[in-house]
């Protein structure tokens, strides 16, 4: 049950509020005119009271504000919130707390306080660096905006993330070199480059199952701008780690290769999941979506806002797998069957390597280019026997 020691242990908090809500965006976000952010900072300190007593004498390598837009927190419930996690856990000395933020000018101004109460790197939400596209995805900020954020970041945090969105409607393959060539030039050293997806329950849902999303790519255009992704950034020097996270070595977030190579990490608040391991079993955790109801079970009854699940050997295997071979760095087969309690099967591995969709290097499996691209049929294809093992 020491497994988790593979990635360590990460906190991330859930602020589930937003200004607006993008049609794209299927998180658990919700506009709201008025928060009590008082009342806020004493829930978030009751869970936290709550995890650490569950996680006791463990060290803390990494902390992730995650939203909703955190970025509409004041600087004195972040404050807080890191006061009370501060007097819980120990820190770990390299300790990387996130903060995602929008690059709206009232956000932006509020860098230096976060940057005061101990956020040291900052995720931006740019999503395009063309004005057309930032209406048609929903967003409040300017270019403009966009751009004095990202200096503000710069000037404020010791590390700055930008995400983009690609794949856009009518985005031609010329447009997002460009794009990604000026986000590579502001510098940063880690971009998360997602491509457009159309999730259903948004307001993109709706309107492409009505065929009123007109301008997505077709399929070959879509893979020809992942393709031109890895190539742009690994020239620039910030290759992938993760199929849509690019950064220059060492500067990779700490707190997502948690969730990737399979670490324990707790969730706070609304929707919030987390995984926790205990002496005798690994729990999967799923906090209650609604605002209004986690606050009440958060303040009233700590633990009754979050559901548990035990996961078995097979769940466990299986999940690492799927989020290992999302990395560069791929998977450890040693792992894997100590996990499993048996091997991937040797055949299925052999077919995959032969069609080009993975390598083998010691005592691991990393996915091709290619393989990343149709990753849900390799892990089909190394799972469908696995309980053979041969």
């Amino acid at each position: 049950m020491e497994d988790w020691r593979h990635a360590g242990f990460g906190l991330y908090l859930h602020w589930p509020f937003c200004q607006s809500k993008c049609p794209y965006c299927d998180f658990n976000s919700h506009v709201a005119g008025q928060v009590d952010q008082s009342r806020w900072l004493t829930a978030f300190e009751s869970e936290i009271d709550r995890v650490g007593a569950l996680t006791e004498g463990r060290l803390l390598n990494t902390v992730f504000f995650g939203g909703g837009t955190p970025s509409l927190m004041e600087p004195a419930l972040v404050q807080g919130i890191l006061d009370r996690i501060r007097a819980t856990w120990t820190l770990a000395n390299d300790v990387e707390i996130t903060l995602e933020a929008n690059p709206g000018s009232v956000e932006a101004a509020r860098f230096a306080s976060y940057a005061r109460a101990g956020v040291n790197r900052v995720s931006l939400g740019v999503q395009s660096l063309d004005a057309t596209d930032l209406r048609r995805l929903g967003r409040m900020h300017s270019v403009d905006e966009a751009r004095a954020a990202i200096a503000i970041a710069q000037a404020t945090f010791d590390r700055v993330s930008i995400d983009l969105i690609y794949a856009r409607q009518d985005q031609t393959l010329p447009a997002w070199r460009d794009e990604l060539h000026r986000a590579l030039d502001f510098g940063t050293s880690h971009l998360s480059l997602y491509q457009l997806t159309i999730e259903d329950g948004t307001v993109f849902g709706q309107m492409h199952a009505k065929k009123l999303l007109r301008g997505l790519p077709v399929e070959d255009l879509a893979a020809d701008m992942f393709e031109l992704t890895q190539e742009v950034t690994r020239t620039a020097g910030r290759p992938a780690y993760e199929v849509s996270n690019h950064a220059r070595p060492g500067d990779e977030s700490r707190h997502n290769l948690i969730y990737w190579r399979m670490g324990d990490y707790a969730g706070i608040g609304p929707g919030a999941h987390g995984r926790i391991t205990l002496p005798d079993r690994r729990l999967a955790t799923e906090a209650e979506r609604a605002p209004a109801l986690w606050l009440k079970k958060a303040l009233q009854a700590p633990g009754l806002a979050e559901r548990t699940e035990i996961l078995g050997n097979d769940s466990r295997a299986t999940e690492y797998l799927m989020f290992a071979l999302r990395l560069r760095e791929g998977a450890s087969l040693s792992r894997y069957t100590a996990l499993a309690g048996m091997p991937l099967p040797r055949t299925a591995i052999d077919e995959l390597i032969g069609l080009g969709l993975l390598t083998e290097a010691d005592d691991r499996i990393q996915t091709s280019e290619t393989g990343v691209m149709m990753l849900n049929g390799v892990l089909r294809c190394l799972l469908a026997d696995r309980r053979s093992g041969d």
